[in-house]
């Protein structure tokens, strides 16, 4: 199963393209590295910890 990768933060709103720095959590909330830092790495909604999103490879080309 693959993580979703959400396209906003959840605090601000602000744009999350997949290759832009985040922060999320063990539920998938995800902030922009702005807010991860206001909120010193925690999430609001569990009280886990938040850290870097992980970025995807590119898709392979269809054969």
């Amino acid at each position: 199963m693959a993580l979703e990768m959400r396209d906003r933060c959840e605090r601000c709103e602000a744009a999350l393209p997949q290759l832009s720095s985040a922060r999320i959590c063990s539920y998938e909330c995800t902030f922009c590295v702005s807010c991860g830092d206001a909120m010193q790495d925690t999430c609001p909604n569990c009280g886990g910890e938040l850290v870097a999103r992980p970025r995807r490879a590119a898709a392979p080309a269809a054969g």
